[in-house]
């Protein structure tokens, strides 16, 4: 584990009582609502409102993030369903999960450096199972590019999008497996931005793993 990173996330969470707002992601409510309940991944569960919002809702969820600050607020705040997630400290560039193991991977607003080379991508990937499902959301890539103050904290160029990561399924089908994408498209939010921020529209992909 980058032990760096991590120390800036939890130094990130302490600085507040709560960073997020407890509330599930909305992409994630909308595509996932009519899914059939099984075993769940969440990348960079922060402080749990997907993962809670899940394991309400049946499924069994596997909760990850690098700052243990973030997960113990998260499992503080899901004593009704403790029996329901596994909370899980680690860096998916070191550790990745188990291949095959997931009937659905969501990666919200994940922030997934290539400096780290692919292993942590093409895990994510791999760990959708057969007839699982694999849900990627970031901000609008033109969203963040239009706002001077943000490109001068981040370049683009640093990270996985998108299109990224179905170009990582197109790569998948060598191997055997094969992929049916159901949604590639940059919409509006459906919440409005959080105060000072350009974050109006969200890049979605959803692929079904059908091999």
């Amino acid at each position: 584990m980058d032990n760096d990173t991590a120390q800036e996330w939890d130094e990130r969470y302490r600085a507040s009582e709560q960073l997020f707002s407890g509330n599930p992601n909305g992409v994630l409510v909308d595509e996932v609502s009519d899914m059939r309940p099984g075993q769940a991944l969440d990348v960079g569960c922060g402080e749990g409102g997907d993962a809670l919002w899940l394991a309400r809702r049946g499924w069994r969820v596997t909760a990850v993030d690098v700052s243990e600050v973030a997960l113990r607020r998260a499992a503080a705040a899901g004593a009704d369903v403790e029996d329901r997630i596994a909370w899980a400290r680690a860096d998916l560039a070191v550790t990745p999960p188990p291949a095959g193991a997931f009937d659905l991977v969501t990666v919200q607003y994940f922030p997934l450096l290539r400096a780290s080379g692919s292993a942590a991508a093409r895990g994510i990937v791999d760990a959708v199972a057969p007839g699982g499902t694999l849900l990627f959301v970031t901000h609008a890539l033109a969203d963040l590019t239009q706002a001077p103050e943000v490109t001068a904290e981040f370049d683009p160029a640093d990270y996985y999008w998108a299109e990224d990561i179905a170009a990582l399924l197109t790569e998948s089908t060598e191997d055997g497996r094969a992929w049916k994408v159901e949604v590639d498209e940059t919409r509006p939010r459906t919440a409005p931005a959080p105060p000072g921020t350009h974050h109006h529209r969200d890049t979605v992909l959803r692929a079904v793993r059908t091999a």
